[in-house]
């Protein structure tokens, strides 16, 4: 969860469900420290603690004791703290879950930009799956469909051009071969990553 969503009653239905929840501690967060576990500092790992919330709200909203544990981003040098309700998983794995959760956060930042789902057909968990899957799947044969052709225009304009003469019975290379000449996108380095040309 992003730290900025602080809802204790909220973590303690996911407790209650048998759910478990990582999310990074805001600078004011207060608690009490019952034991400390110890640590490997060489992985960048601070601190391994379980700990109980101060304060009469938060006691009264969650009342049973979390786990808080300290990190130092290798890369960033950024310190951070998390806080769980998870007790058996390594420390480490708590902070690789925790950068985990970015990747998730640009892959939906991608499908919003890329995609460009409108409104979804259906509301369950299948419908909706299927309609995100079915647009990925297009934007993927587009892309190798760019990269086959050679074709110097975006993926944007190529599928602006389908989307135009999707009903229409015109060979697809007649209707690319009018493309204009590709102007340097911002992302193209993401299209590159994420499609792996």
């Amino acid at each position: 969860m992003d730290r900025g969503y602080l809802d204790f009653a909220r973590w303690h239905r996911l407790h209650q469900c048998g759910a478990f929840f990582v999310t990074r501690a805001k600078q004011n967060f207060r608690c009490a420290r019952r034991c400390s576990r110890p640590v490997d500092k060489t992985t960048g790992l601070r601190f391994d603690q379980t700990v109980v919330l101060t304060g009469l709200e938060a006691q009264h909203d969650y009342p049973v004791p979390m786990r808080r544990i300290g990190y130092r981003d290798p890369q960033t040098g950024k310190a951070l703290v998390f806080l769980t309700n998870h007790f058996t998983v390594p420390a480490l794995t708590i902070a690789q879950l925790y950068r985990g959760r970015w990747q998730i956060e640009l892959f939906f930042k991608w499908i919003k930009q890329h995609l460009r789902i409108k409104a979804f057909y259906g509301t369950s968990p299948n419908a909706v799956r299927t309609q995100i899957w079915t647009a990925i799947a297009v934007y993927l044969l587009v892309a190798i469909l760019k990269k086959r052709l050679h074709l110097e225009a975006t993926l944007h304009t190529i599928l602006q051009i389908l989307s135009l003469t999707l009903f229409e019975k015109t060979p697809i290379l007649h209707a690319l071969a009018q493309l204009p000449p590709a102007s340097p996108s911002p992302d193209t380095d993401n299209h590159q990553c994420l499609l792996g040309f």
